[in-house]
């Protein structure tokens, strides 16, 4: 019984990627690219202009006070969620099915999406409210309600980011870390299932102050740990490295048709999956 309901789920979720997937992308992306296009134009490029800025304030910022975070916690915080396995095997992903071009289209969404980072974070701070304990909320679901006076999209929004959180996106942090250890050293997943969810349960439910002690810990070992295997890789095939660059910029702009539709026809693979990538 249990085995045919979770066939009949896998159909119909095959079903709705198969034929929802590439409208979505496509409408995602104009929205998204123009969104941070228009951003970057109207705020004079904040992510050049006020760079020097977001360091020194990081690094220099004030001390916390009560339940606040400092400026270095906020960001670590923030970090965790793109410093980890998706950086390895979704760009891996992606190059594998884009093709070397795909690294160039993520630099540039990256560099686009940053405008539009910044506008969310500032709305957060205007629209952010104060609670009993002296701790701070805020984020798109109170602003939307604040901002917008649209109650009903900010539960939509709240709604879709608990299944999305949740469910997908911890999936696939979770899956990631079980192929690679089972690859690595055999390990059997479902202990190491086991150990992500007792230590994240640790975590959260210690409420936002545990989560940026514990990031503002553990993410700069953590980054500073993927850029030191970055490095060293690096250097392992330096001879490489101007075949690879030179290879990045002749594949960007490279164009072929894209599976299927108006806007996939109009630009080559390799921008797809760099462009989905940067995106996500």
């Amino acid at each position: 019984m249990l085995t045919e309901l979770g066939n009949w789920i896998e159909q119909g979720l095959t079903w709705v990627i198969e034929h929802f997937d590439e409208p979505l992308w496509n409408i995602t992306i104009v929205i998204l690219l123009g969104v941070g296009l228009f951003f970057t134009i109207t705020t004079g490029l904040v992510q050049l202009r006020l760079f020097p800025t977001s360091i020194r304030e990081m690094w220099f910022g004030r001390a916390a006070e009560g339940n606040s975070l400092t400026p270095f916690q906020a960001f670590a915080t923030g970090l965790a969620s793109r410093v980890g396995v998706g950086n390895i095997s979704g760009v891996a992903t992606a190059i594998a099915l884009g093709g070397e071009g795909a690294v160039f289209w993520m630099w540039v969404t990256a560099f686009i999406g940053m405008s539009s980072a910044f506008a969310e974070s500032t709305l957060a701070q205007v629209f952010k409210i104060q609670d009993k304990d002296g701790s701070f909320r805020g984020g798109p679901a109170y602003y939307i309600t604040q901002g917008l006076k649209s109650r009903c999209l900010a539960v939509a929004f709240a709604l879709s980011l608990i299944f999305t959180f949740g469910f997908a996106f911890n999936s696939v942090q979770a899956n990631s870390i079980v192929e690679a250890t089972k690859n690595a050293w055999n390990w059997q997943g479902e202990y190491v299932g086991l150990v992500l969810v007792i230590l994240t349960a640790a975590i959260i439910f210690g409420g936002v102050k545990r989560i940026a002690t514990i990031s503002s810990s553990v993410v700069p070992m953590m980054a500073l740990f993927y850029l030191i295997m970055a490095v060293i890789i690096l250097g392992m095939h330096i001879d490489m490295i101007p075949t690879v660059i030179a290879n990045i910029y002749k594949s960007a702009f490279t164009f072929q048709s894209a599976a299927g539709g108006m806007f996939g026809a109009l630009v080559s693979k390799a921008m797809m999956m760099g462009i989905k990538r940067g995106l996500f």
